[in-house]
Order: C-alpha cells, then structure tokens, then sequence
C-alpha cells in the first residue's frame, strides 16, 4: 500500500486486524490486504504480534495501528459511506450497529472500535443541494429528527 500517494491511519487498541476484517466483509471494495506483526516488543505489544494491517474501505487505502489506549476515535473523522436504496442503507447501519456500535443521529452511527460513519443516502445530499432553499429547509428539518435516514420520507420533505 506504499504506493498510495495517501493512507489513512486509524489507531486500535489491539484489534486492527478485527476491525480491517469487519470492514472487509461489510462494505464493497474493501479488502485486508496485508498484516505486518511487530519486529520487536514495543509498548502495547510483545514481539510478532499484529502491529499494522493495511485494508481498504470502498477503495480507500487504511491502515490499522495496534497503538494501545493512547488515542482513541473521534466524531471529529468520520467514513462518509453515499448509499442509493434503503436497502443499501439498512445494510451498512444494522451491520454497523449490529456489531457492537452505537446508533445516533442524523444518518451518524458508530462502529465498535468507535470509529464514525455517516451512513448517507444519495436523496438526502440531492434535497440538501437543491436549488429551492424551501426544498433544503425541509429536507434538513426532515433529517434532523432521524437516527437512520429514511429515503422515503426524505423524498417525501423534499416534495413538500
């Protein structure tokens, strides 16, 4: 993955590999590529175990650290994941959730390892750009009572 002009690097306390995985298996090109064991003992691990694994998630080069408890996740990044059916958006939110995260609000959920994703259908990013600020006021107030977006009644706000 070196030749990646940028690799995101995420910090785990030990489960990179876990959380690479989970990615993998849930979100399309995606894929563990590589897992890097430490040459030597270092403060969170002993010598071979997983220090790095390089994935991708929807084709964007990551890297996972096993750094320890040091830094943790914050709202301040997150995966912006665009969907086109409720279906699609169902999927990645239960898989999320589902898994140990945590739901919150306006399309955002949280994985386990507390990594942030904004699960976030096409038709919310059409209405939130339309031209009509009318169309945009409704459109955001509509989403501003949802955990989960809901497509229909996002469709549904934008139409008045």
């Amino acid at each position: 993955m070196s030749a990646a002009p940028v690799t995101l690097c995420l910090w785990y306390e030990g489960d990179a590999l876990d959380a690479a995985t989970f990615y993998a298996q849930t979100f399309p090109d995606s894929a563990v590529i590589a897992v890097h064991g430490a040459p030597s003992d270092y403060p969170d691990g002993r010598e071979g175990s997983v220090l790095t694994v390089d994935f991708t998630v929807l084709g964007l080069p990551c890297m996972g650290l096993n750094g320890g408890p040091a830094f943790k996740h914050s709202e301040a990044f997150s995966f912006q994941v665009a969907t086109d059916t409720q279906e699609e958006t169902d999927r990645y939110w239960n898989a999320i959730v589902g898994n140990g995260g945590q739901e919150s609000a306006c399309g955002w959920c949280k994985d386990k390892w507390g990594l942030s994703w904004q699960i976030t259908p096409r038709a919310l990013t059409d209405g939130m750009a339309d031209p009509d600020p009318a169309v945009r006021k409704r459109v955001f107030e509509a989403m501003m009572t949802m955990g989960k977006i809901d497509i229909a009644a996002i469709e549904a706000a934008r139409k008045g």
